[in-house]
C-alpha cells in the first residue's frame, strides 16, 4: 500500500488545496500519470501518481486545504478493483465508533456529541476549517459553504471574517470620546472606507479571487511583513552582450528551436556575483544565517491568471546554451501545468524579467525564504556620454530588492557592481 500524500510545492508552503481528483476511488493508475490537481502559492498543478496500482481509498475531499505530507490517499499496488470498495467502506467506517466511546466517560464525552450533530448538517469539515473556526470562536452554521457539495472551505471562513470585521469598527466612536485616544480611530476605518455600490445603481462585476490570487497575495504580504525590503538600481551597459546575441541568435534558432534571449546571460552573470557574494545566496532562520553550498536561481514565469518561479538548479554550472535550454524548457512546462513538485523548489535566488514586458525597472518583491531578488528592465538603445562624446549603447536598468536584516547597502551594490562588470565586459561564448 503506498501514502499519497500533498506534496511541498515551495520553500514557504506549508499547505496545498485539492482543487480536483482526476480518478476515482478503484480506477487503476500507472506511475507517473496524473492523479490529482493541486493549487498552492504560485502554483497550480498536477500531480503524478507516485506508484502503479489501484486508487484503493481518496482521503480528501476536492476543495480541501490540508497541510503538506498529509496523506490524501492510498494506492494499492497489489490488489485490484475489487479491493476499492472495501477500503474506501473501511475508510467510511471510522467516522461511526467516535460517538461511542464517548458514552461511556459521561463527564468528559459529553460535550463531544454536540460537534458531532454539527459536522453531520455541515458536510466534512477538514482539520484546518476546524482549528480556524475554535480560534475565532466562528459558528459554523453561519458560513456558506463553496466547495464541493456546499462543503465549508478554508476560503469561506476567510471570506466570512473579512465581511465580519467591519461590525466591530461600529464600537469604535464610544472609546473616541478621550481627546488624545480619538487621533488613532480614523486610520482603521480607512479600509473599510470604499463600500460597493448597489448592483443595480452602477455598472459593475464581482467575481472572487482565484485560490492561485489569493495564494500569491498571502505569500507578498507574508514577505513584506517578514523582510525589511530595500532596493538599490544599476544602469547596465549590455552593448557587448547585445552583439553577441545579435550575432548567434539565427544559429540557436536553426539549431535548437528557440532564440537567445538577454534572460541566460544575465542569470549566468548573477550566478558569477552570488559565488563572489555568497551572503545573496542565503536564507535567514531566527538569528541563524544559513549560507548555501549550491546555487539555484528561480526564473519567474507569468501564467494567465499569476506566476511562478520554477527554479534552475546548479545555474553556476551552466553556460549561456545551458541556461536558456532549462529557462526555455521550464516556462514551456509551467505554461502547460507539468512541473514537477521539485523544480518549484529549492530556489536561492531569484529573477524576475519584466523587461520582456517594455518595464524599465520595477522593485520586485523578495520570495521567501530568500533574501534577494533581480528585477531586469528592458535594454533599450540609448544615447550616453563616453570619454566627451555621444554614443548610442544597449543599456539596461537593473535592480536587486534584498532583505535589509541581512544585507547592507554597500554590500548589495558591491553584488551589482560584479554583475554590472560581468555583463559589461562579456567574453564567453555561447557555444
Amino acid at each position: 500500500m503506498t501514502d499519497v500524500v500533498m506534496p511541498q510545492m515551495g520553500e514557504s508552503i506549508v499547505e496545498g488545496t485539492l482543487t480536483k481528483w482526476l480518478k476515482k476511488p478503484g480506477d487503476r493508475v500507472e506511475r507517473d500519470e496524473p492523479l490529482f490537481e493541486i493549487s498552492t502559492d504560485k502554483v497550480d498543478t498536477e500531480i503524478p501518481s507516485p506508484a502503479a496500482g489501484t486508487l484503493s481509498a481518496v482521503l480528501v475531499e476536492e476543495g480541501a486545504t490540508v497541510a503538506i505530507n498529509t496523506v490524501v490517499a492510498r494506492i494499492d499496488e497489489a490488489g485490484g478493483a475489487a479491493a476499492a470498495p472495501a477500503t474506501a467502506a473501511a475508510a467510511v467506517q471510522p467516522p461511526a465508533p467516535p460517538p461511542a466511546p464517548p458514552a461511556t466517560p459521561a463527564p468528559a464525552a459529553a460535550p463531544e456529541p454536540a460537534p458531532a450533530a454539527e459536522s453531520e448538517s455541515l458536510g466534512p469539515l477538514s482539520p484546518l476549517v476546524r482549528k480556524m473556526a475554535r480560534e475565532h470562536n466562528i459558528d459554523l452554521a453561519r458560513v456558506k459553504g463553496t466547495g464541493a457539495g456546499g462543503r465549508i472551505t478554508k476560503s469561506d471562513l476567510e471570506a466570512y471574517l473579512a465581511s465580519a470585521a467591519p461590525a466591530p469598527a461600529a464600537p469604535a466612536p464610544p472609546p473616541a470620546a478621550p481627546a488624545p485616544v480619538a487621533a488613532p480611530a480614523p486610520p482603521p476605518a480607512a479600509p473599510a472606507m470604499p463600500p460597493l455600490p448597489p448592483a443595480g445603481q452602477a455598472k459593475t462585476r464581482i467575481e472572487p479571487l482565484s485560490t492561485m490570487r489569493i495564494k500569491i497575495a498571502e505569500h507578498m504580504v507574508l514577505s513584506k511583513r517578514t523582510s525589511p525590503h530595500v532596493t538599490t538600481v544599476h544602469r547596465v551597459d549590455m552593448t557587448k552582450v547585445a552583439r553577441m546575441r545579435e550575432r548567434y541568435k539565427a544559429q540557436f534558432q536553426a539549431n535548437y528551436g528557440f532564440s537567445l534571449t538577454y534572460l541566460p546571460f544575465i542569470t549566468r552573470a548573477s550566478a558569477v556575483a552570488l559565488r563572489h557574494f555568497p551572503l545573496v545566496n542565503s536564507s535567514l532562520d531566527g538569528n541563524n544565517i544559513i549560507y548555501h553550498n549550491e546555487i539555484n536561481i528561480g526564473i519567474a514565469v507569468a501564467l494567465e491568471n499569476g506566476l511562478i518561479v520554477p527554479v534552475v538548479r546548479g545555474a553556476d554550472e551552466r553556460n549561456v546554451l545551458g541556461l536558456q535550454r532549462s529557462i526555455v524548457d521550464l516556462a514551456g512546462r509551467a505554461r502547460s501545468r507539468q512541473l514537477k513538485p521539485e523544480e518549484v523548489t529549492g530556489g536561492t535566488f531569484s529573477i524576475t524579467n519584466f523587461g520582456s514586458y517594455g518595464s524599465l525597472m520595477g522593485t520586485p518583491v523578495i520570495n521567501q525564504p530568500q533574501v534577494a531578488i533581480l528585477g531586469v528592465g528592458t535594454v533599450d538603445k540609448t544615447p550616453v556620454v563616453i570619454d566627451d562624446a555621444i554614443a548610442i549603447r544597449s543599456i539596461c536598468h537593473i535592480s536587486l530588492s534584498f532583505d535589509h536584516r541581512l544585507i547592507d547597502g554597500a554590500l548589495a551594490d558591491q553584488f551589482m557592481t560584479k554583475l554590472k562588470q560581468v555583463l559589461e565586459n562579456w567574453s564567453e561564448e555561447v557555444l
